[in-house]
């Protein structure tokens, strides 16, 4: 069995041209970064931003955010380059495929399966905690055992089944709907800006970096791998708490990648995939940096509110309307991306079935909505009990070390696709390569780094299914491997499904 197998470029890009199944191109640049953005911007500045700087970082934690996307920017450039060359949908599952081979390709497709499932799942945990506080606000109160961080998070269950069965029966947001969405998203973020601006206390910005210290929180299995690496005390604060804000605020920026996956139904892709990429992180970023600065100068970081703690930052200043009208943009703007992740999850399954990495039953389509009916099916059920069950805080270092790994592979694919491939036309290019793809590899596995002991434990667990998986069934089984023919009824349903 050929680890290294590679599905050619040509042929990935052939798999696009027959007209049965070829995708309509209809997205520009704008569209692309509206749609990035929609994505980046939800439970990352909405929850995370209070719970990091509260635990972590002080108000430092505008460089975390700094920090982490610069890593982002040097794997976006990496994303910009494979989706400019390879403009077929698949985002780093189908790049690796064409420059990694067929073993990386499966790596990187069971991390991606590991970010949209967990994805959506932190997300609805968000969501709910916005919706307890809007609901307190018209005096409705949640029984705290099926509320958000309750027994079981209830609201987040029901959110995810809703929408899993919507995208069983084919719901297709147009751009019309998602641009509003995102004009909603965007209205709340700039209100928190210039609204919150009326409420800093300057004093709450010293320390800027507060002192180191060590905490019972980060000991054994919840210290940071660095650290139980090197034999330093666990600490929070300080520039190490920085760094660490960073590896956990990363889960902000996540989303961006999603938008390689559009690069079928682009009109002009290698022009207009790197503009939507790295427009997404620069605006993100801003938007980021702004709310973290308000929100820590709003309230002391010691007294912030991990669950919600935008709209509670105006609670604390007697704001009670402005905290609802928070809560409800948060509630809107999160649903969307809780259905982008769940659509995510069920494309990159598709798209391993159809290469038969995993079986090609899996893809089997409802008869009358032409869906996915059993993928949708799985991936909704699995994200609503990992959501309802899963404690609030441990979700996120999970997604943050799959989507890092992905970042890794994706960054050591462009040197190696430029070396086996220098023919191939790339009308955008990281610059300064291969020092810049290695330097975005580094920095993303120092990240990887500081997240805990206990989410590497999970990840290698996950790894170690994952391996096993292939070397019993999907290595031997692979359309590159058996030259299987795809299915028609699974070639149309790829065309009505992505």
């Amino acid at each position: 069995m050929d680890l290294l197998r590679t599905k050619s470029v040509e042929q990935s890009i052939a798999d696009t041209d027959e007209p049965e199944y070829q995708l309509k191109k209809s997205l520009s640049a704008l569209d692309l970064t509206v749609f990035g953005v929609g994505v980046v911007i939800g439970a990352g500045i909405f929850t995370l931003t209070g719970r990091v700087a509260h635990t972590m970082t002080g108000p430092a934690i505008v460089l975390s955010f700094v920090l982490a996307a610069i890593c982002c920017a040097l794997a976006a450039m990496c994303y910009a380059e494979f989706a400019a060359s390879v403009p077929v949908s698949g985002s780093a599952y189908t790049f690796s495929y064409a420059s990694l081979g067929e073993f990386f390709a499966w790596i990187i497709g069971w991390d991606l399966i590991l970010e949209m499932f967990l994805g959506a799942s932190v997300v609805a945990q968000g969501w709910s905690a916005y919706l307890g506080v809007l609901l307190e606000n018209f005096g409705i109160v949640i029984p705290p055992q099926i509320a958000y961080g309750g027994m079981i998070d209830l609201p987040a269950v029901v959110l995810v089944c809703v929408l899993g069965m919507l995208v069983a029966v084919g719901i297709k947001e147009s751009m019309r709907v998602n641009m509003v969405l995102v004009g909603l998203k965007l209205f709340i973020v700039l209100f928190v800006i210039v609204a919150g601006l009326q409420f800093i206390n300057p004093a709450n910005y010293t320390p800027f970096v507060p002192e180191p210290q060590a905490t019972e929180t980060l000991t054994g299995w919840t210290q940071p791998l660095l650290q139980a690496l090197g034999g330093a005390a666990p600490m929070a604060f300080g520039w190490g708490g920085v760094v660490a804000g960073a590896s956990l605020v990363f889960f902000a920026y996540i989303g961006f990648d999603v938008v390689a996956t559009t690069a079928e139904e682009t009109k002009r892709p290698q022009r207009d995939l790197p503009i939507g990429i790295i427009a997404t992180l620069v605006i993100c970023t801003v938007l980021y940096c702004a709310v973290a600065l308000v929100v820590t100068g709003m309230v002391s970081y010691r007294d912030l509110d991990p669950a919600a703690a935008l709209a509670n930052a105006f609670v604390f200043h007697g704001q009670g309307w402005m905290a609802t009208l928070i809560s409800a943009g948060a509630v809107a703007g999160l649903t969307t991306v809780v259905l982008t992740l769940l659509v995510g999850a069920t494309r990159i399954i598709f798209a391993m079935s159809r290469d038969n990495l995993l079986p090609m039953s899996l893809a089997k389509v409802h008869p009358t909505h032409r869906t996915p009916a059993r993928i949708t099916a799985i991936v909704t059920v699995v994200c609503a009990l990992i959501a309802g069950l899963t404690p609030v805080g441990m979700l996120e270092e999970m997604v943050n070390i799959g989507t890092l790994s992905a970042f890794v592979l994706v960054s050591i694919g462009i040197p190696v696709l430029r070396h086996k491939r220098p023919d191939l036309p790339r009308t955008f290019k990281v610059p300064f390569s291969p020092v810049l793809p290695i330097v975005s590899a580094l920095i993303c596995l120092y990240l990887m780094l500081n997240l805990s002991v206990e989410t590497w434990v999970r990840f290698l667990v996950w790894l170690a299914i994952g391996l096993l998986i292939y070397f019993v069934w999907s290595g031997h089984h692979s359309r590159v491997q058996t030259g299987t023919e795809l299915p028609h009824d699974l070639k149309k349903a790829l065309d009505e499904n992505h």
